[in-house]
């Protein structure tokens, strides 16, 4: 391995670090906030790039129709819970009308454009617009009831949601992979590397949605709250800090940035219904190196990741996922050895 190739290695490791990077940040924001292991993380990456690819195609994805069913069933968990708690006819009215309205409102721009042939980038804001309304809608129906429960029973309840998800994808968008064409085409030279637009494009979101979420936490009143929620959920209930909504925007973020992940990382490779299982995988891995708590260590394990993975399929191609998930093994065996820890209960 000469200089050139090794350089031509890192920089796809560090492009693909960052993409990593994006889900460790999102992985441990929910873990932080919610105790949930959310193995699911990589379904939003999916949905996303294959959102993408049929609006891009004129078809309407069937993101829109899934959507439909878990607002209607987070409706009438509303409806369920207001008359439960002897709540007003009109608040209850107003909580299913903030349920249906942004998915509603999604779904009717989706079927307006399908087929449309709109810009590259509109039907990739319509993407987020429809694929981030999962994460607070998942949290409704599949977390929300057990928020108090121990760490394990709710990863258990992540794998159930990461099966229901994988199958539920095959359904709605069918078993062809598709690959997105690039936002930006250019191509650059610098030495040895040749660098096009939509590498670029890559680190430029990644670095603006890192620091964009330094500065939601660092600097508004709903971040603040958030951190508080993750430090101490007791204490953040009795401050009037109401868990539920910070579980639900843990997951809306986590469901934007996965969906974001899947347009960045599109164009790069083709991206099938089960897809995100491996990319979001290999995003927890750097989350662990992290310890599911610090989010500049989660962009420096992603940022190891990537390279790993690099370089292990230039040595050792057939072996390289398996190099890349064993990483995780020592990590482990260092932090129980180092980190105090006690049993749940």
């Amino acid at each position: 391995m000469d200089f050139s190739i090794a350089s031509i290695l890192a920089l796809d490791g560090l492009t693909n670090g960052a993409v990593y990077a994006l889900l460790a940040l999102a992985t441990v924001l929910v873990f932080a906030v919610t105790r949930v292991i959310f193995i699911p993380q990589g379904e939003f990456v999916a949905f996303g790039a294959l959102t993408l690819a049929l609006l891009q195609a004129g078809r309407l994805p069937g993101t829109v129709v899934f959507l439909l069913v878990l607002a209607v069933l987070a409706a009438i968990s509303d409806v369920v819970d207001g008359v439960r708690h002897h709540r007003p006819g009109k608040r209850i009215a107003i909580n299913v009308v903030k349920t249906l309205a942004w998915p509603v409102v999604a779904s009717a721009l989706a079927w307006w454009a399908a087929g449309k042939g709109l810009p590259l980038a509109v039907h990739a804001l319509l993407t987020l617009a429809l694929v981030t309304p999962f994460g607070s809608l998942i949290y409704r129906l599949a977390y929300e009831s057990l928020a108090d429960a121990s760490v394990l029973v709710l990863l258990i309840v992540s794998v159930g949601v990461h099966f229901a998800l994988v199958g539920l994808g095959l359904f709605f968008f069918g078993a062809e992979g598709f690959r997105n064409p690039s936002f930006w085409d250019s191509r650059f030279s610098a030495g040895p590397l040749t660098l096009n637009g939509q590498t670029l494009i890559i680190f430029v979101a990644s670095v603006v949605l890192i620091v964009g979420l330094y500065l939601y936490f660092e600097r508004t009143l709903a971040g603040k709250a958030l951190r508080a929620t993750a430090v101490n959920r007791a204490g953040a209930r009795l401050m009037g800090i109401s868990s539920s909504a910070a579980g639900r925007m843990a997951f809306t973020m986590a469901a934007f940035i996965g969906a974001l992940s899947g347009l960045l990382i599109g164009p790069t490779t083709t991206i099938f219904y089960d897809s995100g299982f491996l990319i979001g995988l290999k995003g927890f891995v750097a989350a662990v190196f992290a310890g599911l708590s610090s989010y500049p260590l989660a962009l420096v394990g992603a940022l190891a990741v990537g390279l790993l993975e690099s370089f292990s399929s230039f040595w050792a191609s057939a072996f390289k996922e398996v190099i890349v998930f064993s990483s995780i093994l020592p990590v482990l065996l260092w932090r129980s050895l180092t980190d105090p820890h006690s049993e749940e209960h």
